[in-house]
């Protein structure tokens, strides 16, 4: 075990292999530009496990590296055996559509589960809420977007945002300005959505609009053309991430770029001008996920500037209380109680249909 650093979080987030550190993965997480780690299903065999790896990843360097993962629900869910099986987010839309008061309380429960107990293993963020709209065309949302409606949408990611507070979470609102529409999965393919502005700001926006307001911490673009606004994809969109999220919505937390390494970002270049496209957008953080190659060519060759905001922004991701305030109280009975409630909210038919459990955009 190395000495801890004293290093300010850099605006490159990247992944590991497997269970445990390597020393080559040490050395990778110790660059300046690094600021935080995405975890995989690959980086989990136990809640102890993953106990041990979150430890010894935060012990590397003062303030520590965030630790996030895509733990939404459904099928979306890295982490599964010794955690509470969470619902798809189509489960609370169709709540809501017989129980709306039900359907609140039951978004904002689960929230709370879902991030105290990753809080309880370490984790400081997980990539939620889906704030996409169910149009019924993209089967890579489907069921992981609440509603077609986006009222009913930006009521329960509401709730499910208070619910994360609650379990010491911030919150990442994807993908902006609206993923639900096209037909193509952006992991393979860059994908086009004709719509207007103003169709686009009636509809999809909405829910980004409102959950700004209640709070959003952070806020990851999709990999997606909106051609009659403009010709580059949202993540490398300064249109889309300064004018309409920065200006118009009024957000001034932390945007993630969604990783760097899918097809949707290939038309920016190579991995060293897909960071500065996303940078010069307006993207605090650039995620490399899955290519450590890749993340070491970006890492060796990035000369971009530090935003003086962004040290900021990112200790608001950083999730609260420490692991171990937070394995005491999901052992407790009230805790229990709110398990028992997203368990028996269960898993519907056809709630895994699609990308496997673990695949997320």
């Amino acid at each position: 075990m190395t000495d801890t650093l004293s290093l300010p979080r850099g605006p490159v987030m990247v992944d590991v292999a497997g269970l445990v550190l390597t020393e080559e993965e040490r050395r990778r997480l110790s660059h300046p530009l690094v600021g935080g780690v995405i975890l995989f299903r690959r980086n989990f065999a136990s809640v102890a496990q993953l106990e041990a790896l979150t430890r010894e990843i935060h012990a590397i360097r003062s303030p520590a590296l965030l630790i996030a993962a895509d733990h939404e629900g459904g099928r979306v869910q890295r982490f599964l055996d010794g955690f509470t099986r969470l619902p798809p987010m189509a489960q609370l839309g169709r709540m809501w559509h017989s129980d709306r008061e039900a359907a609140i309380a039951e978004a904002k429960n689960t929230g709370y589960v879902l991030a105290a107990e990753l809080r309880a293993a370490g984790v400081d963020l997980s990539f939620t809420p889906v704030l996409d709209l169910d149009h019924g065309r993209c089967a890579v949302i489907g069921n992981r977007a609440f509603d077609a409606d986006p009222a009913v949408v930006a009521e329960l990611a509401s709730a499910l945002l208070e619910g994360l507070a609650e379990g010491g979470m911030g919150s990442c609102g994807k993908h902006f300005p609206g993923h639900g529409w096209v037909e193509g999965d952006s992991h393979h393919v860059i994908p086009s959505d004709e719509r207007a502005f103003d169709d686009l700001m009636a509809q999809d926006i909405v829910p980004f609009s409102k959950l700004v307001a209640a709070g959003l911490t952070s806020v990851m673009p999709a990999h997606v053309v909106y051609p009659s606004v403009d010709p580059l994809p949202a993540g490398f969109s300064a249109f889309w991430l300064k004018t309409v999220l920065r200006g118009r919505l009024g957000f001034d937390g932390v945007i993630f770029s969604d990783d760097l390494c899918m097809e949707g970002a290939a038309g920016a270049g190579d991995i060293v001008d897909r960071a500065r496209a996303a940078f010069s957008a307006g993207c605090d953080m650039v995620l490399v996920c899955n290519r450590p190659d890749l993340a070491d060519q970006l890492l060796a060759r990035l000369d971009a500037d530090i935003a003086p905001e962004l040290a900021g922004r990112l200790e608001r991701m950083a999730g609260k209380d420490t692991a171990e305030v937070w394995r005491a109280r999901i052992r407790d009975a009230a805790f229990d109680a709110a398990r028992e409630r997203v368990r028996r909210l269960g898993m519907p038919d056809g709630a895994l249909a699609g990308p496997a459990v673990g695949e997320a955009v």
